[in-house]
């Protein structure tokens, strides 16, 4: 190769040229930065069509890379299936233009693609924990490499959404980087959704593949995507993490995807991957379905490269990391904020587990030694109830971060005693906005607020109802823009115009005050959304759908306190003849298809429905009649 070329490589992004020769070296002498070597990367592999690492041990001199580019390129096999792919791109609403660049002349967007960090950490430390297994850095780039090729081999193509629908294994991890690898975006998916959630989904990114868990004593995902895959054409593959059962035509097994090298199989990395544009929709993420089914938003690789960035920053992120996810890694919270990516781009150790056991959590606290976790109030009430009796140390954790429901301030006090660590909130939504307390922050500020922006570019409206900023200390909707929130939802204008301002704006639905500290404190919702646990709970998805029961006339949920979840659903409902119990109610949602965790809780029989205006139910006297109950602990229905 030419000396020359790769200068005009080097011009191109703006390093000064004049006077370098073949033996110059990229950071000894040109002191390039890991941000300018991630751009030399991506224009090599644009210009090239070559992945070349320039950040490990090796400072290439202009000829030794030059020569390092000639080989690569001479042992590429003519129809490499990765290499001779073409990028359809998929379109996704984005950011005006100026802004987009600002946010990359400002340095918030940056031209890195997602995953790409893990080939640039020492490969004999510990990436992943899951269980016994333990995955080096060297170990899972591998298998990243294995399974990108395979799945271009079974056809699945840049652009091509793939449904991901997974608990927390090596397997989700590695199938997720290896589609940001491929630039074929993972719809992530959290394994407690229905088909009735499902079914939607399916019909706005139409995927090429969806991996689901095998059945299991409590759900049967695999069993929902077969009733579903008959309406749904583009669905080609299903790949299956465990025991299917049933016809293996049917299923690729996710697992066996991911084995080591088998025969016929073409050993290292896939030759000469063309390295996703900064640009590309990298993952889409589920709205929290406020108002009906989940809504898709992409996100590309440079703005959620720069959430995970941010947020890595304020939460404390290094490479000394060693960050626990037990709630669902689909969850933006557990993945991004800064979670499993933020912690593997520090070169961390991500320790992989679950929910359902909370002295299991705490002795996986104790065994690995772990720094940072992430939790809901539900299941930091759990966690603070047992260790005073299970024993197990916990000393090692710095970091405990507690979102998606609102923290009380008694119970965030309670925690920091019994962990002895800092208790970090987290309020924050998949369209953008990440709203941290500080490492620093004094206990007032921790316990009672919910921090303030982790991104230094995000913009914040308090306004009142007819849009007019409010004074500040005065409740109001939150809006944000910046270069973390996205323009709008995948392909559904109408939600996008419902949700998003003519300037940009993400309306949040949520009541907020800014403090005189510059943080700010969730009050409530405009929207109707139950909050059980962190998980949404949309009180007119409840309700459409209870009225499919035959004697239902009328029916309305709303938000019942609970002294663990924080809320419940609770639905009243109207009968014309027998009205139906609770369990009924739940059956017929159950059959639906929904979630259970957003099955109701509660059933109250109304002689009428409450209105207000022209004919809509008084949430308000209905929320009251129901805190009411649950203060009196009448008993259900």
């Amino acid at each position: 190769m030419s000396i020359a070329l790769l200068q005009d490589v080097l011009q191109e992004l703006g390093v000064e040229t004049e006077g370098i020769t073949a033996d110059t070296r990229l950071r000894a002498d040109l002191a390039l930065d890991s941000i300018e070597t991630a751009e030399l990367e991506l224009a090599l592999g644009r210009r090239f069509g070559v992945r070349v690492d320039l950040w490990d041990a090796t400072d290439y001199s202009l000829v030794g890379l030059a020569e390092l580019i000639d080989r690569t390129r001479a042992a590429v096999p003519e129809a490499d299936p990765v290499a001779d792919r073409r990028r359809p791109g998929i379109e996704i609403p984005r950011v005006p233009a100026d802004r987009a660049q600002e946010y990359r002349d400002v340095g918030w967007w940056r031209p890195v693609p997602l995953g790409t960090t893990i080939y640039q950490q020492d490969p004999g430390r510990c990436a992943l924990v899951a269980g016994d297994r333990r995955v080096t850095y060297g170990e899972l780039a591998a298998t990243v490499d294995r399974v990108a090729r395979r799945l271009v081999a079974l056809g699945i193509e840049a652009g091509d959404p793939v449904v991901v629908q997974l608990p927390n294994t090596v397997e989700y991890v590695a199938l997720v980087l290896a589609l940001l690898r491929i630039g074929a975006p993972p719809v992530l998916t959290p394994p407690n959704l229905g088909a009735y959630e499902l079914e939607r989904i399916l019909d706005r990114a139409e995927p090429t593949a969806i991996a689901v868990p095998g059945r299991t004593r409590h759900s049967d995902q695999l069993g929902a995507v077969r009733r579903l895959r008959p309406k749904h054409p583009s669905l080609a593959h299903v790949l299956v993490a465990g025991v299917a059962g049933g016809d293996p035509a049917e299923t690729i097994d996710l697992i066996g995807l991911c084995d080591p090298a088998r025969p016929g199989d073409t050993d290292g990395a896939p030759a000469a991957v063309t390295p996703p544009e900064p640009g590309d929709a990298a993952l889409f993420l589920l709205s929290s379905g406020t108002t009906g089914p989940p809504k898709l938003m992409g996100r590309t690789h440079e703005d959620y490269g720069y959430v995970v960035a941010s947020t890595a920053a304020v939460a404390g992120v290094s490479a000394d990391t060693v960050y626990l996810a037990v709630m669902p890694a689909t969850h933006t919270f557990v993945l991004a904020y800064p979670g499993i990516i933020g912690t593997l781009s520090a070169g961390g150790t991500v320790v992989l587990g679950g929910a359902e056991n909370p002295q299991g959590t705490l002795a996986l606290i104790e065994r690995e030694r772990v720094t940072h976790t992430a939790a809901v109030p539900a299941l930091v009430t759990q966690w603070v109830n047992c260790l005073p009796t299970a024993g197990y140390d916990v000393s090692s954790l710095a970091v405990l971060q507690v979102g998606g429901a609102r923290l009380d301030a008694a119970l965030a006090a309670r925690a920091k005693d019994a962990f002895g660590c800092v208790i970090q909130q987290v309020y924050g939504m998949s369209e953008g906005l990440a709203n941290f307390t500080r490492l620093h922050d004094p206990d007032e500020t921790t316990f009672t607020s919910q921090g303030r922006p982790a991104c230094p570019g995000d913009e914040i409206l308090i306004v009142d109802e007819d849009g007019r900023p409010v004074p500040d200390g005065q409740v109001g909707q939150l809006l944000t823009r910046g270069p973390s929130t996205v323009a709008g939802y995948f392909r559904d204008e109408p939600a996008t115009g419902r949700a998003f301002t003519a300037d940009g704006f993400y309306r949040t639905g949520d009541l907020v005050r800014l403090r005189r500290d510059g943080n700010l404190e969730v009050t409530g919702r405009i929207k109707n959304l139950i909050n059980r646990g962190g998980e949404k709970i949309s009180a007119e998805e409840l309700e459409q759908l209870s009225l499919e029961l035959p004697t239902v006339t009328a029916a309305a949920a709303v938000a019942m306190p609970h002294p663990v979840y924080g809320e419940i659903a609770c639905l009243f409902v109207v009968a014309d003849g027998t009205p139906p119990d609770l369990g009924q109610v739940r059956r017929l949602l159950l059959d639906r298809g929904l979630a259970r965790h957003k099955l109701p809780e509660r059933l109250e029989h109304l002689p009428a429905m409450p209105l207000i205006g022209v004919g809509k139910p008084d949430r308000t006297a209905l929320r009251e009649r129901a805190a009411r109950l649950a203060a009196a602990s009448v008993p259900a229905s």
